[in-house]
């Protein structure tokens, strides 16, 4: 079990929450509630791509600067993106200019375009991989799942790039698929009770 930090309030937060100033706000407002909408959904995937490799915190500092270079994800206008574009973003200090990485949020938005016709939405397809909760692990001990390894399995049959397992888990635990919140932490019940309140895309 991880060791509670307090918050300014001083009720207890899961201890990440702490790494960093910036953090607090997320994990409290962000981090675990449940999420619908398809822009936010392919703008996570894509940040957690962004992520691979590096810190969450140099992710979230850069992401108004990530939002800006790729029209704030909305995935119709990304997936028109082509090589002038890669060579733009390669350019852009603000954000993190690595080819592989850029070149497969455009592939992804493509993907995801692709998913419209054949699955519905990008929600829908995500949400049907959202596990029982009585089958999950005790909150934060494990970096991946058999959801999310089925989750990034399935993403990548479909052509998607930069997904693998611990990139989707951690996808999962933000928007709410899971409520990976500590037990202790006193956002968790906030969290779970917009998870019972939420309707799932495609039900």
């Amino acid at each position: 079990m991880t060791t509670p930090v307090q918050g300014p309030d001083g009720r207890p937060r899961c201890h990440w929450s702490a790494a960093a100033p910036e953090f607090l706000a997320y994990h409290d407002t962000e981090w675990g509630f449940p999420v619908a909408d398809e822009q936010r959904l392919f703008e996570k995937l894509s940040l957690e791509g962004f992520q691979s490799g590096l810190s969450w915190r140099t992710i979230l500092a850069k992401r108004e600067n990530f939002r800006a270079a790729f029209a704030g994800f909305d995935i119709p206008q990304v997936a028109r993106y082509g090589a002038r574009d890669v060579e733009r973003l390669l350019q852009d200090a603000g954000i993190v200019r690595h080819r592989g990485k850029i070149e497969a949020v455009i592939n992804n938005a493509r993907c995801a375009e692709a998913m419209l016709d054949q699955e519905g939405s990008l929600a829908a397809f995500v949400w049907r991989y959202e596990p029982d909760p009585a089958e999950l692990p005790d909150p934060q001990t494990v970096t991946a799942s058999p959801t999310s390894i089925a989750l990034s399995k399935d993403l990548r049959k479909l052509g998607w790039k930069f997904v693998g397992p611990t990139t989707v888990f951690a996808f999962m635990q933000a928007m709410g698929l899971i409520n990976d919140h500590a037990t202790y932490c006193a956002i968790r019940p906030r969290a779970e009770e917009e998870r019972l309140a939420f309707t799932r895309p495609g039900r």
